[in-house]
Protein backbone atom coordinates (compact mmCIF):
# COMPACT_ATOMS: atom_id res chain seq x y z
CA UNK A 1 0.00 0.00 0.00
CA UNK A 2 2.72 2.05 -0.23
CA UNK A 3 3.33 2.84 -3.70
CA UNK A 4 1.08 5.72 -4.85
CA UNK A 5 -0.67 5.93 -8.18
CA UNK A 6 -2.10 9.33 -9.98
CA UNK A 7 -5.84 10.22 -9.66
CA UNK A 8 -8.15 12.28 -12.21
CA UNK A 9 -11.19 13.06 -12.46
CA UNK A 10 -14.06 11.87 -14.59
CA UNK A 11 -14.33 14.60 -17.75
CA UNK A 12 -18.24 14.99 -17.62
CA UNK A 13 -17.40 15.42 -21.48
CA UNK A 14 -16.15 12.33 -22.28
CA UNK A 15 -18.50 10.03 -24.37
CA UNK A 16 -19.44 6.73 -22.75
CA UNK A 17 -16.88 4.86 -24.75
CA UNK A 18 -14.16 7.40 -23.99
CA UNK A 19 -14.82 6.56 -20.46
CA UNK A 20 -15.07 3.19 -21.09
CA UNK A 21 -11.69 3.65 -22.19
CA UNK A 22 -10.03 5.14 -19.45
CA UNK A 23 -12.19 2.52 -17.28
CA UNK A 24 -10.34 0.09 -19.19
CA UNK A 25 -6.59 1.64 -18.22
CA UNK A 26 -7.26 2.39 -14.78
CA UNK A 27 -8.42 -1.10 -14.04
CA UNK A 28 -5.62 -2.62 -15.78
CA UNK A 29 -3.25 -0.03 -13.94
CA UNK A 30 -2.17 1.54 -17.84
CA UNK A 31 -3.70 4.84 -16.53
CA UNK A 32 -4.49 6.53 -13.54
CA UNK A 33 -7.48 5.87 -11.20
CA UNK A 34 -10.58 7.36 -11.66
CA UNK A 35 -13.30 9.43 -9.62
CA UNK A 36 -16.92 10.91 -10.75
CA UNK A 37 -16.42 13.70 -7.93
CA UNK A 38 -14.00 15.59 -5.69
CA UNK A 39 -11.99 14.23 -3.65
CA UNK A 40 -9.74 15.03 -0.96
CA UNK A 41 -6.14 13.11 -2.29
CA UNK A 42 -4.41 13.93 -5.23
CA UNK A 43 -2.72 10.69 -5.25
CA UNK A 44 -4.21 6.73 -4.20
CA UNK A 45 -2.23 3.55 -3.11
CA UNK A 46 -1.71 1.54 -6.04
CA UNK A 47 -3.91 -1.04 -5.93
CA UNK A 48 -6.77 1.49 -5.90
CA UNK A 49 -8.65 1.81 -9.46
CA UNK A 50 -11.58 4.21 -8.37
CA UNK A 51 -12.52 6.26 -5.41
CA UNK A 52 -16.50 7.17 -4.66
CA UNK A 53 -17.47 9.53 -2.10
CA UNK A 54 -20.69 8.31 -0.18
CA UNK A 55 -23.61 10.60 -0.39
CA UNK A 56 -22.64 11.35 3.02
CA UNK A 57 -26.86 11.31 4.40
CA UNK A 58 -26.04 10.36 8.05
CA UNK A 59 -22.42 12.15 8.40
CA UNK A 60 -19.17 13.18 6.94
CA UNK A 61 -19.01 11.64 3.06
CA UNK A 62 -16.59 8.84 2.74
CA UNK A 63 -13.97 8.98 -0.43
CA UNK A 64 -14.60 4.81 -0.49
CA UNK A 65 -11.55 3.62 -2.73
CA UNK A 66 -12.44 0.53 -4.41
CA UNK A 67 -9.56 -2.01 -6.14
CA UNK A 68 -9.54 -3.45 -9.48
CA UNK A 69 -10.01 -6.69 -7.98
CA UNK A 70 -13.46 -5.85 -6.10
CA UNK A 71 -14.94 -4.08 -9.20
CA UNK A 72 -14.41 -7.14 -11.83
CA UNK A 73 -15.25 -9.19 -8.45
CA UNK A 74 -18.54 -7.72 -8.88
CA UNK A 75 -19.54 -6.96 -12.68
CA UNK A 76 -18.72 -10.42 -13.51
CA UNK A 77 -20.85 -12.15 -10.47
CA UNK A 78 -23.34 -9.77 -11.72
CA UNK A 79 -23.48 -10.72 -14.96
CA UNK A 80 -22.93 -14.36 -14.05
CA UNK A 81 -26.30 -14.14 -12.08
CA UNK A 82 -28.35 -12.55 -15.18
CA UNK A 83 -26.49 -15.47 -17.32
CA UNK A 84 -25.36 -12.58 -19.42
CA UNK A 85 -22.81 -13.49 -22.25
CA UNK A 86 -19.95 -11.45 -24.20
CA UNK A 87 -21.83 -9.29 -26.94
CA UNK A 88 -25.00 -8.38 -24.72
CA UNK A 89 -25.85 -4.91 -23.36
CA UNK A 90 -26.32 -2.71 -20.71
CA UNK A 91 -28.45 0.73 -20.84
CA UNK A 92 -26.82 3.53 -18.24
CA UNK A 93 -29.89 5.32 -16.75
CA UNK A 94 -28.23 6.14 -14.22
CA UNK A 95 -25.94 8.93 -12.94
CA UNK A 96 -22.36 8.33 -13.10
CA UNK A 97 -21.31 9.80 -9.67
CA UNK A 98 -22.47 6.67 -7.64
CA UNK A 99 -21.21 3.16 -7.76
CA UNK A 100 -24.38 2.17 -9.14
CA UNK A 101 -23.90 3.72 -12.41
CA UNK A 102 -20.04 3.19 -13.06
CA UNK A 103 -21.24 -0.25 -12.36
CA UNK A 104 -22.77 -0.55 -15.31
CA UNK A 105 -20.25 0.54 -17.41
CA UNK A 106 -17.92 -1.95 -15.50
CA UNK A 107 -20.30 -4.80 -16.73
CA UNK A 108 -20.80 -3.39 -20.25
CA UNK A 109 -16.78 -4.05 -20.74
CA UNK A 110 -16.86 -7.33 -18.71
CA UNK A 111 -18.78 -8.16 -22.01
CA UNK A 112 -16.76 -6.16 -24.29
CA UNK A 113 -19.75 -3.81 -25.48
CA UNK A 114 -20.39 -0.23 -24.47
CA UNK A 115 -23.04 0.84 -22.39
CA UNK A 116 -26.00 2.52 -24.10
CA UNK A 117 -26.34 5.93 -22.62
CA UNK A 118 -30.58 6.31 -21.72
CA UNK A 119 -29.84 9.25 -19.52
CA UNK A 120 -30.89 11.90 -21.87
CA UNK A 121 -33.25 9.95 -24.16
CA UNK A 122 -36.47 11.84 -24.25
CA UNK A 123 -38.06 9.36 -27.02
CA UNK A 124 -37.97 5.29 -27.54
CA UNK A 125 -35.06 3.71 -25.85
CA UNK A 126 -32.62 1.36 -28.17
CA UNK A 127 -33.12 -2.18 -26.58
CA UNK A 128 -31.02 -3.47 -24.16
CA UNK A 129 -30.28 -6.75 -22.49
CA UNK A 130 -29.83 -5.45 -19.03
CA UNK A 131 -30.25 -2.34 -16.87
CA UNK A 132 -30.43 -0.54 -13.53
CA UNK A 133 -32.99 2.01 -12.27
CA UNK A 134 -33.87 3.71 -9.00
CA UNK A 135 -37.65 3.26 -7.71
CA UNK A 136 -38.55 6.71 -8.73
CA UNK A 137 -37.49 5.46 -12.27
CA UNK A 138 -39.78 2.67 -11.87
CA UNK A 139 -42.61 4.47 -10.49
CA UNK A 140 -42.27 7.17 -13.51
CA UNK A 141 -42.33 4.15 -16.28
CA UNK A 142 -45.70 2.54 -14.91
CA UNK A 143 -47.19 5.87 -14.72
CA UNK A 144 -47.13 7.78 -17.84
CA UNK A 145 -43.60 7.51 -19.41
CA UNK A 146 -44.36 4.87 -21.78
CA UNK A 147 -40.99 5.04 -23.94
CA UNK A 148 -39.39 4.23 -20.06
CA UNK A 149 -41.76 1.63 -19.60
CA UNK A 150 -41.37 -0.06 -22.82
CA UNK A 151 -37.37 -0.35 -22.15
CA UNK A 152 -38.09 -1.90 -19.12
CA UNK A 153 -40.48 -4.52 -20.04
CA UNK A 154 -38.13 -5.74 -23.54
CA UNK A 155 -34.76 -6.14 -21.07
CA UNK A 156 -33.90 -9.51 -19.97
CA UNK A 157 -33.93 -8.22 -16.05
CA UNK A 158 -33.99 -4.81 -14.51
CA UNK A 159 -32.03 -4.35 -11.57
CA UNK A 160 -33.80 -2.04 -8.78
CA UNK A 161 -31.87 -0.48 -5.96
CA UNK A 162 -30.73 2.73 -4.26
CA UNK A 163 -33.68 3.03 -2.46
CA UNK A 164 -36.41 1.12 -0.11
CA UNK A 165 -38.95 -0.46 -2.98
CA UNK A 166 -42.47 -0.51 -2.23
CA UNK A 167 -44.64 -4.09 -2.89
CA UNK A 168 -47.34 -2.41 -4.00
CA UNK A 169 -44.55 -0.86 -7.09
CA UNK A 170 -42.88 -4.54 -7.08
CA UNK A 171 -46.20 -5.97 -7.82
CA UNK A 172 -47.18 -3.54 -10.27
CA UNK A 173 -44.11 -3.60 -12.05
CA UNK A 174 -44.30 -7.89 -12.39
CA UNK A 175 -47.53 -7.66 -13.59
CA UNK A 176 -46.32 -5.64 -16.06
CA UNK A 177 -44.12 -7.89 -17.68
CA UNK A 178 -41.16 -6.24 -16.02
CA UNK A 179 -38.96 -8.56 -14.61
CA UNK A 180 -37.02 -6.79 -11.53
CA UNK A 181 -34.54 -8.05 -9.16
CA UNK A 182 -34.32 -6.01 -6.01
CA UNK A 183 -30.79 -5.48 -5.20
CA UNK A 184 -28.74 -4.36 -1.72
CA UNK A 185 -25.42 -3.01 -1.38
CA UNK A 186 -23.24 0.19 -0.79
CA UNK A 187 -20.52 1.79 -2.21
CA UNK A 188 -18.40 -0.20 0.07
CA UNK A 189 -19.39 -3.15 -1.64
CA UNK A 190 -19.43 -1.99 -5.13
CA UNK A 191 -23.25 -2.04 -5.14
CA UNK A 192 -25.55 -4.48 -4.95
CA UNK A 193 -23.95 -7.74 -3.65
CA UNK A 194 -26.95 -9.69 -2.47
CA UNK A 195 -30.00 -9.83 -5.24
CA UNK A 196 -33.57 -10.80 -4.46
CA UNK A 197 -32.12 -11.59 -0.89
CA UNK A 198 -29.50 -13.87 -2.03
CA UNK A 199 -25.65 -12.89 -1.80
CA UNK A 200 -24.08 -13.46 -5.62
CA UNK A 201 -20.11 -14.17 -6.18
CA UNK A 202 -18.08 -14.58 -3.47
CA UNK A 203 -20.19 -12.99 -0.72
CA UNK A 204 -21.77 -14.14 2.82
CA UNK A 205 -23.72 -12.49 4.92
CA UNK A 206 -25.05 -13.09 8.65
CA UNK A 207 -26.94 -10.46 11.42
CA UNK A 208 -24.74 -9.53 14.60
CA UNK A 209 -26.55 -9.15 18.15
CA UNK A 210 -28.09 -5.73 17.70
CA UNK A 211 -29.79 -6.97 14.22
CA UNK A 212 -27.08 -4.99 11.87
CA UNK A 213 -26.00 -6.99 8.50
CA UNK A 214 -22.88 -7.97 8.07
CA UNK A 215 -21.12 -8.53 5.10
CA UNK A 216 -17.66 -11.02 4.06
CA UNK A 217 -16.75 -10.35 0.56
CA UNK A 218 -14.37 -10.09 -2.64
CA UNK A 219 -16.23 -7.08 -3.76
CA UNK A 220 -15.57 -5.29 -0.47
CA UNK A 221 -13.44 -1.64 -0.88
CA UNK A 222 -9.99 -1.53 0.16
CA UNK A 223 -10.67 1.76 2.93
CA UNK A 224 -11.90 4.86 3.27
CA UNK A 225 -9.20 7.15 1.86
CA UNK A 226 -9.85 10.31 3.94
CA UNK A 227 -10.66 8.08 7.38
CA UNK A 228 -8.63 4.95 7.24
CA UNK A 229 -9.12 4.31 10.72
CA UNK A 230 -13.01 4.66 10.52
CA UNK A 231 -12.88 2.09 7.61
CA UNK A 232 -10.89 -0.31 10.26
CA UNK A 233 -13.45 0.38 12.81
CA UNK A 234 -16.17 -1.27 10.41
CA UNK A 235 -14.60 -4.69 10.85
CA UNK A 236 -15.26 -7.25 13.26
CA UNK A 237 -14.39 -11.22 12.88
CA UNK A 238 -14.20 -10.77 9.22
CA UNK A 239 -17.00 -9.02 8.33
CA UNK A 240 -18.16 -5.69 6.90
CA UNK A 241 -20.43 -4.39 9.60
CA UNK A 242 -23.02 -2.24 7.94
CA UNK A 243 -25.95 0.35 8.94
CA UNK A 244 -28.32 -1.37 7.93
CA UNK A 245 -30.69 -3.64 9.91
CA UNK A 246 -32.19 -6.81 9.00
CA UNK A 247 -33.38 -10.51 9.21
CA UNK A 248 -32.92 -13.78 7.75
CA UNK A 249 -36.07 -16.00 6.65
CA UNK A 250 -35.72 -19.18 4.57
CA UNK A 251 -31.73 -18.13 3.77
CA UNK A 252 -33.09 -14.76 2.21
CA UNK A 253 -31.77 -11.75 3.85
CA UNK A 254 -35.16 -8.83 4.32
CA UNK A 255 -33.98 -5.49 4.66
CA UNK A 256 -35.53 -3.89 7.59
CA UNK A 257 -34.17 -0.59 7.50
CA UNK A 258 -31.05 1.77 8.36
CA UNK A 259 -30.31 1.55 11.79
CA UNK A 260 -30.30 4.98 11.96
CA UNK A 261 -33.68 5.03 10.40
CA UNK A 262 -35.36 4.01 13.97
CA UNK A 263 -35.44 6.69 16.31
CA UNK A 264 -36.65 6.71 19.85
CA UNK A 265 -39.61 8.65 20.94
CA UNK A 266 -41.40 8.67 24.36
CA UNK A 267 -39.26 5.86 25.14
CA UNK A 268 -40.37 3.69 22.36
CA UNK A 269 -38.53 2.83 19.19
CA UNK A 270 -40.02 3.29 16.09
CA UNK A 271 -39.18 3.09 12.51
CA UNK A 272 -39.44 5.58 10.60
CA UNK A 273 -39.95 3.11 6.99
CA UNK A 274 -42.83 1.64 8.88
CA UNK A 275 -44.19 5.18 9.48
CA UNK A 276 -43.82 5.89 5.69
CA UNK A 277 -45.06 2.36 4.57
CA UNK A 278 -48.77 3.02 6.83
CA UNK A 279 -49.56 6.02 5.73
CA UNK A 280 -48.71 5.22 2.14
CA UNK A 281 -50.99 2.05 2.20
CA UNK A 282 -53.66 4.63 3.49
CA UNK A 283 -53.09 7.51 1.29
CA UNK A 284 -51.55 6.03 -1.85
CA UNK A 285 -51.81 9.57 -3.30
CA UNK A 286 -48.99 11.40 -1.34
CA UNK A 287 -45.23 11.34 -1.24
CA UNK A 288 -44.12 11.33 2.35
CA UNK A 289 -41.22 11.05 4.28
CA UNK A 290 -40.48 10.70 8.28
CA UNK A 291 -38.00 12.08 9.97
CA UNK A 292 -36.90 13.58 14.04
CA UNK A 293 -35.80 16.45 15.33
CA UNK A 294 -34.11 16.51 18.81
CA UNK A 295 -36.37 17.65 21.50
CA UNK A 296 -36.28 18.32 25.27
CA UNK A 297 -39.86 16.49 25.91
CA UNK A 298 -39.83 13.40 23.26
CA UNK A 299 -36.07 12.85 22.70
CA UNK A 300 -36.71 12.65 19.28
CA UNK A 301 -39.82 14.20 17.96
CA UNK A 302 -41.67 12.47 14.54
CA UNK A 303 -42.47 14.93 11.85
CA UNK A 304 -43.45 14.61 8.65
CA UNK A 305 -43.09 16.34 5.16
CA UNK A 306 -45.50 15.50 2.54
CA UNK A 307 -44.94 16.67 -0.86
CA UNK A 308 -47.36 17.37 -3.40
CA UNK A 309 -50.93 19.23 -3.52
CA UNK A 310 -52.60 16.33 -1.43
CA UNK A 311 -52.54 17.42 2.19
CA UNK A 312 -54.48 14.96 4.17
CA UNK A 313 -55.76 15.94 8.06
CA UNK A 314 -52.95 15.37 10.64
CA UNK A 315 -55.37 14.00 12.84
CA UNK A 316 -56.42 11.82 10.45
CA UNK A 317 -52.65 10.49 10.24
CA UNK A 318 -52.29 10.41 13.99
CA UNK A 319 -55.26 8.35 14.75
CA UNK A 320 -54.10 5.24 12.27
CA UNK A 321 -50.68 5.97 13.23
CA UNK A 322 -51.49 5.57 17.28
CA UNK A 323 -53.45 2.23 16.24
CA UNK A 324 -51.33 0.48 14.18
CA UNK A 325 -47.87 1.52 16.16
CA UNK A 326 -48.37 3.13 19.88
CA UNK A 327 -49.58 6.93 21.24
CA UNK A 328 -45.93 7.23 21.11
CA UNK A 329 -46.06 7.52 16.78
CA UNK A 330 -48.06 10.51 16.62
CA UNK A 331 -46.82 13.17 14.25
CA UNK A 332 -45.62 16.08 16.10
CA UNK A 333 -45.04 18.55 13.17
CA UNK A 334 -45.49 18.33 9.56
CA UNK A 335 -44.21 19.97 6.84
CA UNK A 336 -45.16 21.01 3.02
CA UNK A 337 -42.91 20.57 -0.12
CA UNK A 338 -43.36 21.02 -3.72
CA UNK A 339 -40.76 17.71 -3.86
CA UNK A 340 -38.54 15.80 -1.24
CA UNK A 341 -35.03 16.31 -1.02
CA UNK A 342 -32.99 13.85 -2.08
CA UNK A 343 -29.61 12.93 -2.06
CA UNK A 344 -27.77 9.91 -3.93
CA UNK A 345 -29.75 7.25 -5.89
CA UNK A 346 -33.37 8.53 -4.82
CA UNK A 347 -32.28 8.27 -0.93
CA UNK A 348 -34.82 10.85 0.71
CA UNK A 349 -32.03 13.57 2.52
CA UNK A 350 -34.08 13.62 6.04
CA UNK A 351 -31.08 15.99 7.68
CA UNK A 352 -32.01 18.77 5.02
CA UNK A 353 -36.05 17.96 6.11
CA UNK A 354 -35.10 18.31 10.11
CA UNK A 355 -33.40 21.59 9.09
CA UNK A 356 -36.14 22.86 6.65
CA UNK A 357 -38.30 22.08 9.96
CA UNK A 358 -36.29 24.17 12.10
CA UNK A 359 -36.38 26.94 9.64
CA UNK A 360 -40.06 26.99 9.79
CA UNK A 361 -40.25 26.46 13.44
CA UNK A 362 -42.38 23.35 13.10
Amino acid sequence: MSSQREIRAIDPTWTLAQLRAHLDKAIKGDGPALTPSPISVKTVPAEISLVVSTSGSTGDAKEVGLSAAALLASSRATNNFFGAKAGQTWSLLLPLTHIAGINVLMRSLELGTTAIDGRQITGAYPYADFTAVVPTQLFRALNGDSHLREHLCSAKAVLIGGAALDSKLADQARTAGINIVESYGMTETCGGCIYGGLAIGGTSFAIDGNGLIKISSEMLASTYLNDPSGWGSKFKNGYFLTSDLGEIINGKLKIIGRADDVIVTGGENISLLKIEAIIHQVFPEIECAAFAIADPQWGQALHLAIAGSVKPDSAAINEILSKQISAAAKIKGIIYLDRLPRIALDKVNRQELAAIAKREGK
